[in-house]
């Protein structure tokens, strides 16, 4: 007997009022979207909210699909190997030599003691950036290193040429790592900061507006069917509904006017320019200079080449 009548305390300590009447509400809402969705309401039934709230939905709208627009093509700086494919064969190649080395390690250090020959450990293989620049470099370096161990290597022209080439995309390979770092902090991380903060936010008060000006529409419909003694308290439910609407959605203009008037978007665009810049004329300069070295190694070529076809 105790025990049901603490059962029945806590029931009465609950504010079930409340949680029917915040249930009805969302029930009524869900009612009002399908019905309006399906046509079923007038458009003169329907509240029209202020022209400077949709406008600045527009424009929310479209700074928001210009910052997923960019940044579907901009998270490739997140990923350094973007503009060189061929690097999955890499890849897999050094996760098999890694493997290899772990197990040679592995067996090293816990064959020790034993009756078993135990191999000499072996320092693991250093990773390479996977990059268009640094792998032309160490293609280039490869090359000239092989043909300066041939015999009068050390005269080779196209050896010295590929010497060049593969300095000077050395120095390009660097100026891509700053610049895809550079991006990243400077551009990347501010730039998806504000799409899931500030814009985020923004949409949510939008969301906001949306379910208050359904209840609002939902409380004038059930006020026109409701009887005559309950018309006060659907009078009042509508009043109130009027005043939640007119709040959420100076809150949600006051939101989507400081996002629109936020000027990290267009400093974060300038720094994604500006790492470009740098890094472009770095490899323009790079490379002019090794154009102007590998030319003369040309000219000098085909001249003694014509000068043996005289003789």
């Amino acid at each position: 007997m105790d025990g049901w009548n603490k059962f029945q305390s806590s029931l009465s300590g609950l504010n079930l009022g409340q949680s029917a009447n915040k249930f009805a509400k969302g029930f009524n809402s869900s009612v009002q979207a399908t019905r309006e969705r399906l046509g079923q309401v007038a458009p003169d039934e329907i509240t029209e909210l202020p022209q400077e709230y949709k406008d600045l939905e527009a424009r929310v709208d479209a700074l928001r699909q210009a910052h997923l627009a960019l940044l579907k093509i901009t998270k490739a700086y997140e990923n350094e190997s973007y503009d060189y494919p061929t690097q999955i064969q890499e890849s897999i190649t050094e996760l098999s030599t890694t493997i290899g080395h772990g197990i040679t390690n592995f067996a090293a250090t816990n064959l020790k003691g034993t009756n078993l020959p135990t191999p000499s450990p072996v320092a693991p293989q250093v990773s390479q950036h996977k990059t268009l620049p640094h792998a032309l470099c160490r293609a280039a370096t490869n090359a000239a290193t092989a043909m300066q161990r041939t015999p009068a290597g050390d005269e080779d022209k196209l050896g010295k040429a590929l010497t060049v080439y593969a300095d000077v995309f050395g120095n390009i390979a660097s100026a891509r790592v700053e610049q895809d770092e550079s991006i990243q902090a400077q551009y990347l991380r501010p730039w998806q900061t504000t799409l899931s903060t500030s814009i985020n936010v923004a949409m949510k008060a939008r969301q906001a507006v949306r379910v208050s000006r359904l209840e609002l529409d939902a409380a004038k419909q059930t006020l026109k069917t409701t009887s005559p003694a309950k018309q006060e308290q659907a009078k009042l439910d509508v009043e109130n509904a009027e005043d939640d609407l007119v709040q959420k959605t100076e809150v949600a203009i006051t939101l989507m006017k400081t996002v629109l008037e936020n000027p990290e978007p267009l400093k974060n665009l300038n720094e994604l320019v500006k790492a470009q810049l740098l890094y472009f004329a770095a490899a323009a300069e790079a490379l002019s200079s090794a154009q102007g070295e590998i030319e003369e190694l040309s000219v000098a070529a085909e001249g003694e080449y014509r000068k043996s076809r005289d003789h």
